[in-house]
């Protein structure tokens, strides 16, 4: 009888894959060696992959570029990288080693991009697009950037009064884009997005505030939806809507030439994961040409704003199993020593699931379980893997400790957790180690960040010196 872990995963899914191999018992991701990890650096711990980044900007770059061939599409594709999915350093430096172009969201973000531009790893020919609703010090630093000579500065119109706030502020002629308020999925609370202007009141827009103002030039149509490019009749439904606007506005805006289709590739979030994005490339490219070619446009240069597919995958989270607790006859509690609320708050918020695997013991017979955390909140709790209805994991041995990671967890869950400042009970963030490839291949790691101290918190809180 089959009653080991390999012996439970091998059956239920593909494995290995790519990612994802076995070496002596223990789990390697990318070729790490997770538990060599643990035994350096100790857990809780978080680690980035960096050069994951590159290879997933590389993929997208060489889909649409084939894309582009096969369909004799006439025009550019420009890859953006949404700082809001992960603004450090080392992330934005990775990203930036390849021929990609920024998305902010906030006035900080320009002090970002400003940092960069000091440091020679964006240049005044990088494309600069500025989404979110506008105000005051975004508004403000917008303006400076352009006025410095950032040409290629792109704010996106949210609103009606965005343009009367830049013109004030900016010195000299600039390019705008305006963001389409797309219509949600019907399951939303809500029908149509709060970002952006609506489908109908586009054209009028333009006539009114750009058309006969000297002082803007508009570029770019930005279309996105909240589910992202996905396979179904609402994306394609929703596409063409917004290839309409687009071929309209074009026949009166000869200006226009660059279509934002945002973002939204999902990512590998079960080692059942299927998305075949070369199809959904090809199919992108080819409506939009058949459409332009059936209103008589010239197609558009093609952007889009890649967050969670370029860094989400190159992360990572590990935890030590502390303890079991039977509750009752039928559930039994891994409890981890960290809390998923503060360090994978979307699991909690929005009920997200990341691949979730054992380090070691895979020649181990496994139990069905429930995982939680430290924190003293009901919701602080893991309880089911991607496809299945529970989680299944080695028995748990008091001598003999068990560690488990989450995968592809490196996008939006340190900023919205709140990375170095309180957490929830207290609990303090893990560490963070960044791991890179050298040229030899061999992989070397760096510590980015310590587990935070008593101290650390104790100070936010105010209480230090007292």
């Amino acid at each position: 009888m089959n009653t080991k872990y390999i012996d439970l995963i091998s059956q239920t899914y593909e494995f290995p894959q790519d990612e994802f191999q076995l070496k002596d018992d223990h789990l390697t991701f990318h070729n790490i060696d997770l538990m060599g990890l643990v035994e350096q650096y100790g857990a809780p711990l978080k680690f980035t992959y960096l050069p994951k980044i590159s290879e997933n900007i590389h993929r997208a770059q060489k889909w649409f570029k084939d894309a582009i061939e096969k369909h004799d599409y006439k025009a550019t594709y420009n890859y953006c990288y949404c700082t809001k999915s992960s603004h450090f350093k080392h992330v934005l430096d990775e990203a930036l080693k390849n021929d990609i172009h920024i998305e902010t969201s906030s006035a900080f973000d320009i002090d970002i991009v400003n940092s960069l531009k000091e440091r020679g790893k964006i240049t005044k020919d990088t494309f600069v697009i500025c989404n979110g609703f506008k105000r005051d010090q975004y508004v403000t630093n917008i303006a400076n950037l352009i006025n410095s000579g950032h040409q290629n500065c792109i704010p996106v119109i949210d609103n009606y009064e965005e343009i009367d706030l830049l013109t004030k502020e900016v010195d000299k002629d600039f390019k705008i884009g305006i963001r389409i308020a797309s219509e949600e999925e019907p399951k939303f609370e809500f029908y149509t997005s709060r970002l952006g202007i609506g489908y109908k009141n586009i054209i009028p827009f333009y006539e009114d505030q750009i058309k006969n103002n000297d002082q803007i030039e508009l570029k770019m149509l930005h279309f996105f939806i909240n589910t992202g490019i996905r396979d179904n009749a609402y994306y394609w439904n929703e596409l063409q809507k917004c290839l309409r606007v687009y071929t309209r506005l074009k026949k009166v805006c000869p200006s226009l030439d660059s279509l934002n289709i945002g973002g939204g590739f999902p990512i590998k979030n079960s080692l059942a994961f299927e998305y075949d994005y070369q199809y959904i490339i090809e199919e992108v490219i080819s409506q939009i040409k058949l459409t332009c070619e059936e209103e008589e446009v010239p197609v558009p240069h093609i952007f889009t704003e890649f967050g969670s597919f370029t860094v989400g995958e190159s992360g990572g989270a590990i935890y030590e199993v502390l303890y079991q607790k039977q509750q009752n006859d039928r559930e039994k509690w891994n409890m981890i020593n960290s809390s998923f609320i503060t360090t994978l708050p979307d699991s909690w918020a929005i009920s997200k699931r990341f691949i979730m695997l054992a380090l070691n013991r895979w020649n181990d017979r496994y139990e069905r379980v429930l995982l939680g955390g430290l924190t003293c909140d009901s919701d602080d709790y893991y309880n089911s893997e991607q496809h299945m209805n529970a989680i299944y994991l080695p028995k748990y041995e008091k001598e003999n400790p068990l560690y488990i990671g989450f995968f592809n967890t490196g996008a939006y869950q340190e900023t919205i957790g709140g990375f170095g400042g309180l957490q929830h009970c207290l609990i303090p963030s893990p560490k963070h180690v960044l791991i890179q490839k050298n040229d030899d291949g061999s992989l070397s790691t760096e510590l980015f960040s310590e587990q935070q101290k008593s101290e650390d918190l104790l100070k936010i809180l105010g209480y230090h010196g007292v």
